[in-house]
């Protein structure tokens, strides 16, 4: 089974991307923003646990997150894998998933990190504010508080990964096509 965490900065293209490995390697698309939408929408006894805290402003407790993520496994037991998108985004969750993925005997492959410069993330967030209509891709200092926090947040799960040889850093600048080709020469790493 490959599985595999996607990891980038804002307007490195991880959406674009993952589009790229779920449909070239047959994998479901984890993303724990859908999930929670979904659970809540499905009013699942998890979802309607996590919409009490996320009516308060506050943060859905990893436990909950975890739960959601366990019943995606289970309900997909024969997928050929899945893109961990959104999580984990601590240590403590990615110690956390890997004991669930043990638990099911289906460890993470590999850690696949989007780099790309910081004045390339900032024109390319700012021209999809232009498009979307997006508040937080409009504000140039929103977006260097975003890429800050993401930046520190980030650093300890590179080493997590790094220390079990499990992060690949993916020069995440040129066309879709040239991105999309080293992830595929990463992956081949992980499967061959």
């Amino acid at each position: 089974m490959l599985n595999i965490v996607l990891f980038g900065p804002p307007g490195a293209g991880k959406g674009t991307q993952a589009e790229f490995l779920i449909e070239n390697y047959q994998l479901i698309h984890l993303s724990t923003g859908e999930l929670l939408r979904k659970e809540i929408a499905d009013e699942t006894p998890l979802g309607l646990e996590a919409k009490k805290f996320i009516d308060k402003g506050e943060l859905v407790p990893d436990s909950l997150v975890i739960g959601m993520i366990k019943n995606k496994l289970e309900a997909h037991r024969k997928a050929n894998g899945f893109v961990f998108d959104g999580f984990p985004r601590t240590v403590e969750q990615a110690e956390a998933l890997d004991r669930l993925l043990e638990e099911n005997k289906t460890p993470i492959s590999g850690m696949l990190s989007l780099e790309v410069e910081r004045e390339e993330l900032i024109g390319r967030l700012l021209g999809r504010g232009k498009i979307s209509g997006r508040s937080d891709d409009q504000d140039q200092a929103i977006i260097e508080n975003r890429i800050s926090v993401y930046a520190q947040k980030t650093e300890p799960l590179v080493a997590y990964y790094g220390a079990q040889n499990k992060h690949f850093g993916i020069d995440g600048m040129g066309t879709i096509e040239e991105v999309a080709s080293r992830l595929r020469e990463a992956v081949e790493k992980l499967t061959g």
